[in-house]
């Protein structure tokens, strides 16, 4: 039984650092749990300063995860099989972290469920460089594509003979026209320069045969 939709935790923990580790046990007959000396420290507090228990747990989950988690944690109680989950806490300091939970249950003489055990792994650090790897790739992406589009503005304007502002709408009436995404058109357009070697005429020709917007538009090329 696995929770996967935050976070793939394989390619979490596999980033190479080196992440704390705590153990949990909880014993279904009376409802205790047993911390760890690291546990209590993932959550924030020292170790035996509090009774973990499953109200103080289920209290300490970001509120957005908090109902993911508690149904994940009644599922592992009824069937005792393996289980595992990312998601946020709240420490008793106010910070948030992001822990990587697996587990499973065990049975007694009579086969039922009467324990689970596992780990609490806090992940947080890792979480945030995949965080930063992910922003530092959008922001890459963006910046790529505003090259494109504004190298395309500048080809459009001395093709169809426009000022910067008709050249953009152009391109957007040419991307709407032809249902290709404006980054996409931008980069053609481009290439169409380069294989033109310069020559706006050869380009405008181009651009009429292949991206010319609705016959209306006062920009397109004549």
């Amino acid at each position: 039984m696995t929770d996967s939709r935050k976070w793939d935790i394989e390619g979490t923990l596999a980033l190479g650092a080196s992440h704390p580790v705590g153990r949990y046990r909880h014993d279904l007959a009376t409802g205790r749990w047993w911390w760890s000396d690291e546990t209590y420290r993932i959550h924030g507090f020292e170790p035996g300063e509090v009774v973990p228990t499953t109200e103080l747990i289920l209290a300490h989950k970001h509120p957005d995860d908090r109902d993911r988690v508690s149904q994940v944690l009644r599922r592992a109680c009824v069937t005792g099989e393996p289980f595992s989950s990312v998601h946020r806490i709240m420490d008793a300091h106010g910070d948030e972290r992001t822990l990587a939970v697996v587990g499973e249950g065990r049975t007694d003489e009579a086969g039922a469920v009467c324990e689970l055990v596992g780990f609490f792994t806090d992940v947080t650090p890792a979480v945030a460089r995949i965080a930063d790897a992910r922003a530092t790739s959008s922001i890459r992406a963006s910046a790529a594509s505003r090259a494109a589009i504004e190298q395309a503005k500048a080809i459009v304007m001395c093709a169809v003979r426009t000022d910067m502002e008709g050249a953009f709408d152009w391109l957007r009436e040419a991307s709407n026209h032809s249902n290709v995404p404006l980054r996409d058109l931008s980069a053609r357009i481009v290439a169409l320069a380069s294989a033109g070697n310069g020559d706006m005429r050869v380009v405008a020709e181009a651009l009429a045969d292949l991206l010319v917007p609705r016959s209306e538009s006062p920009t397109a090329p004549r």
